[in-house]
């Protein structure tokens, strides 16, 4: 058997050419660790030492054995061969790719030629495919021997160089360089290559800027000055002295002067260290036309967001594509203590850059753009115009004849050049950033990082390079922090940006500038804006913290986004990124006054408040007298006249209005937190938002109380209660309704007393307490009917219709819902009618009217999607899966109850996800899949369990029985039947809402399969 063992890299072995798969961690260090000393016997203290290091097990040779006999049975019973001085793999060492990558090395060391060393060296290098023993769980191969192999890698690298360089360097050579040296930014070999390169091929300004970007990069990372042999290589290159004034280093910085050429102008800055990302920017900028025009390409981006990084990149990657060099100018449009330059300016510079003596520049900025757009005549040139101001300071620096391609940069959006290509760049995605945080602050420091941690620093950071850049700095010149101290420090949102400040680098320092270059009214809705405590804002609620009129604030959120100090997440609402959030709201801490702050806070939520009160009166009319009335709006608001806008308009704002909320609860507001409460009780039911309604109602019953406010503590009790309820937890929406119901009969409140009988005779009907269930609501209805409260009516009606169905008076339960349907269609009630509607469906399907029912829970499924009215949407669904199940069509019973799982779990409505459980398991006992149906089953009977209700309890195990009597498991079978028919007769009821779960089948099931206790 012929072995290969491949290390350079991810562990690779093959057998006589086939892939062998070594899984198991310790078995692929123990055969690396053997295959490094390639026939030669390894000891078993060395074996310990690589592949459990400083902790061997007791018995290390025991365990050495058990580990090479699994390691025989994958490799064979032959390529382990054992003796007393230790173990010998049988393997060619020129199969080993370490061992023959060494022996090249020491070939070509001393070859007498270079060709022959050459080709040795390319021969070994070729060998690499990654970091030596990627994936392997050792210290000694982690660490010494992949550094030591690392660095004979990189010499060998330098040394092929070297070699590559004498025979005269290219582009291809150079473009490998550039590469090298981002990746490895601290071998000046490297940095000492690519100047040579760069200086041999005509280019002396960009060695010399590849200089400086290592001078920068050693001070800031290191505190040092690159060495003798590269300052001496700067040297040379500055006078241009030919190789015998100055050697060099090594051979290869042996330096001849370039042959005279025509000026070639090549001022782009050295491309950035460790770019990364931004693959379809790249992809479209690489596919910049060549046209018979000038080519404009402006890429806009908020301060930090890598804008000069990307043109500075692509232009390096397109360069070769205009042969007559590459202009550079920063135009200072945001550069701190420094004005926008003047376009006279720019224009003498970038002239001088082509050859114009200084005497030959007119001095009118008009004729200096016709001689510059004269030299740049029959040429193609590549200009990167950065970090620009205004469409009026580029204007003048455009080329008038085609072939040439223009870059330019801006914090504003420059809508305002014509024919121009425009690139918005966005925060990186994810996986982008966490890989730009990792090769800043260092792939080895953050290799064994869990990925959630990244994934919550880069998001900390806004995914903003800048602020990712600043980061990954921090963490490398902190040898003492760890990435859990970093995110810890970064959480903190009050101090997030003076944590994302190094050197001169700082996130603060470039929102500023951006700041700094509004106008006055301009900072000022900035400022008021970051004290917004919502996500997004629109332009009502601009005007309303700006006390302006809409149109104004409608044309500073225009401006403010063209100058990237807002987002526009859909048209209309604007958002903060989240840095900018807080710099903002910073600079309304500093700059706004004590007084203007809280005035525009009361005003914004006097907005919320009204608007959302009259959105609830427009949606749900029928419900008008159950609010509270509000003050008149003191700034312009919507029109919401119809339901559909209004409804459209709290979905847009809701989590505005929960932001709004909060702040009134933190800040001393109680009137705003206690109506919003109230008004929006109603539409958080609706969506089914129980949690964030629980958590509103919650503290407006802590604030009413403090107040001794009772109408308002009863608004919260009864609204807590409907929430409970609806969260199916019983005992504390008991516990609310009692004491809403007798806070409210001592206040004489009948309104609350309505809905807490109504909200109490529900919970009973749940709990299988049907006389006390029917008791409470009679009353509901009574009281509702003497004092002409429809909409309680309503949920009287409501609620008894379900009480008769549980207890299978299908007639009375039909005359309730029918009377319920005519009522809210009579009032504009749509959730009334949506009831209605699928309480009558569920009578038809339980008495095997199956067109009729499929009808009316159709219609009400239609109206519940269209409406976002979420419990009834779930009802339909459970519905019309019972009636496709029954009818055999299972795919579509299936679709049905899946898709009730899927929105009773992501809502947390453990009764539906009873219902979809169980109409799960009946569908897979239906379609011979007996123990399927046991899991989803046993499912329902742990949430029925939690709910305590016990009539569910009944229809699981039904479930189950019958699921134990297909796997011929009588005798379970028996036994849930027995406990399911007990607890329908502690009820007194013979019916449930499966079809197949009533006393009389129970009965005979258990008759056919062994007499019950109750027969």
């Amino acid at each position: 058997m012929s072995l290969e063992v491949k290390v350079l890299g991810p562990l690779s072995v093959s057998a006589d050419g086939r892939p062998v798969a070594v899984t198991a961690g310790r078995l692929r260090t123990l055969l690396v660790a053997l295959a490094l000393s390639a026939d030669e016997e390894v000891s078993v203290d060395r074996l310990a030492g690589i592949v459990w290091g400083e902790l061997p097990p007791a018995h290390v040779r025991r365990a050495a054995q058990t580990y090479l006999t699994r390691l025989r049975k994958v490799l064979g019973p032959d390529a382990i061969v054992t003796s007393a001085a230790g173990y010998r793999l049988h393997v060619d060492p020129q199969r080993v790719d370490a061992i023959l990558f060494e022996r090249l090395l020491e070939t070509a060391a001393a070859a007498g030629d270079p060709a022959t060393e050459r080709a040795n060296l390319v021969q070994a290098l070729a060998l690499w495919r990654g970091l030596p023993f990627d994936g392997l769980r050792s210290a000694w191969l982690e660490g010494v021997e992949s550094t030591r192999l690392t660095e004979r890698y990189l010499a060998a690298l330098e040394r092929r160089i070297e070699l590559d360089l004498d025979l005269g360097p290219g582009p291809d050579l150079v473009a490998e360089l550039r590469e090298l040296t981002a990746r490895h930014p601290l071998r000046e070999q490297l940095w000492g290559h690519l100047m040579t390169a760069l200086y041999r091929c005509g280019r002396q300004a960009d060695a010399l800027a590849a200089y400086q970007q290592l001078y920068r990069l050693l001070a800031d990372e290191l505190g040092i000055e690159p060495g003798h042999a590269v300052q001496g290589l700067h040297r040379q290159i500055l006078t241009a002295h030919t190789e015998s004034d100055d050697p060099g280093p090594t051979s290869s910085q042996r330096l001849s002067s370039p042959q005279p050429v025509v000026t070639v102008p090549r001022q782009l800055p050295a491309d950035v260290v460790a770019f990364t990302g931004r693959a379809h920017e790249l992809a479209d900028l690489d596919r910049i036309p060549d046209t018979n025009a000038v080519v404009i390409t402006a890429i806009d981006g908020m301060a930090g967001i890598g804008k000069t990084a990307l043109a500075v990149h692509i232009a390096h990657r397109i360069a070769s594509r205009y042969p007559d060099g590459q202009l550079f100018i920063d135009l200072h449009g945001y550069t701190q203590g420094m004005q926008p330059m003047e376009p006279a300016d720019a224009l003498d510079h970038l002239l001088r850059s082509l050859d114009v003596p200084g005497a030959q520049i007119p001095s009118r900025i008009e004729e200096r753009a016709a001689l510059y757009r004269t030299r740049l005549a029959d040429r193609r040139m590549l200009i990167l115009l950065d970090n620009a101001a205004t469409e009026t300071q580029v204007a003048p620096l455009l080329p008038g004849a085609p072939g040439c391609l223009v870059l330019v940069t801006s914090r504003h959006r420059l809508a305002g050049l014509d024919h121009t290509h425009t690139l918005s760049l966005d925060t990186l995605p994810p996986a982008d950033a966490v890989r730009l945080f990792c090769r800043i602050a260092g792939e080895n420091r953050l290799s064994d990082s869990p990925p959630d941690l990244l994934a919550e620093l880069v998001e900390l950071c806004g995914r903003l390079p800048l602020a990712i850049r600043v980061a990954a700095a921090r963490l490398r010149s902190h040898p003492s922090w760890n990435l859990p101290h970093l995110i810890q420090r970064l959480r903190d949102q009050q101090h997030r940006l003076v944590e994302l400040e190094a050197g001169q680098r700082s996130v603060t320092a470039a929102l500023d500038l951006s700041y700094q270059h509004l106008g006055a009214d301009l900072q000022q809705t900035y400022r008021l804006l970051g004290l917004h405590p919502g996500p997004d804002i629109d332009a009502y609620a601009a005007a309303a913290l700006a006390d302006s009129t809409v149109l104004t604030a409608t044309r500073a959120l225009d401006r403010l986004h063209e100058a990237h100090l807002l987002q526009e997440s859909v048209p209309g609402r604007y958002r903060f990124h989240d840095l900018t959030r807080a710099h903002a709201a910073q600079t309304a801490t500093r700059d706004e006054t004590e007084l203007g702050r809280p005035m525009a806070l009361d005003r914004l939520l006097d907005h919320y408040r009204n608007t959302a009160a009259g959105a609830m009166d427009a949606a749900h009319p029928y419900e008008r007298q159950r609010r509270p009335q509000v003050p008149p709006a003191r700034t312009p608001g919507p029109a919401l006249s119809d339901p559909s806008s209004a409804l459209n308009w709290l979905d847009g704002e809701l989590p505005n209005l929960l932001a709004a909320a909060s702040y009134a609860t933190e800040h001393d507001r109680p009137a705003h937190l206690l109506h919003l409460s109230a008004i929006l009780h109603r539409h958080l039911r609706t969506r089914g938002r129980y949690q964030d309604a629980a958590a509103l109602h919650q503290q407006a019953l802590t604030t009413a109380r403090a107040a001794c406010h009772q109408a308002a503590e009863l608004e919260a009790l009864v609204g807590l209660g409907h929430i409970h309820r609806l969260q199916d937890q019983h005992e504390q929406a008991i516990n609310r309704y009692q004491q809403a119901l007798q806070l409210a009969r001592a206040t004489g409140n009948q309104a609350a007393e309505l809905d807490a009988l109504a909200g109490l005779g529900h919970l009973h009907m749940l709990q299988g307490r049907h006389e006390q269930a029917t008791e409470h609501l009679r009353r509901s209805l009574q009281l509702a009917r003497a004092t002409g409260n429809q909409a309680a009516e309503l949920d009287a009606l409501h609620g008894l219709g379900w009480v008769h169905l549980r207890q299978g008076r299908y007639a009375q339960a039909t005359d309730h819902r029918r009377r319920a349907l005519q009522l809210a269609r009579a009032t504009g009630n749509h959730p009334g009618e949506l009831n209605a509607l699928a309480g009558l469906g569920h009578l038809h399907r339980l008495q095997g009217r199956y067109e009729q029912a499929t009808d009316l829970l159709q219609q009400a499924l239609q109206l519940a999607r269209a409406t976002g009215y979420r419990t009834i949407e779930q009802a339909t669904l459970a519905g019309l899966g019972h009636i496709h199940l029954r009818q055999g069509r299972y795919d579509q019973a299936k679709e049905h109850y899946q898709r009730l799982l899927n929105l009773a779990q992501g809502g947390g409505d453990r009764n539906f996800e009873f219902e979809a459980r169980q109409g799960l398991g009946r569908l897979q006992h239906a379609t011979g899949h007996p123990d399927t149906a046991l899991t989803h089953h046993r499912n329902a009977l742990a949430l029925a369990d939690e709910l305590g209700q016990p009539d569910d309890r009944a229809r699981a195990h039904d479930g189950l029985a019958h699921a134990h009597h297909a796997l011929k498991q009588d005798e379970q079978a028996r036994t849930h039947w027995q406990h399911a028919l007990d607890i329908l007769t502690e009820l007194g009821i013979d019916h449930t809402d499966d079809e197949e779960t009533t006393v009389a089948n129970i009965r005979a099931h258990l008759v056919e399969h062994g007499a019950s206790r109750t027969a």
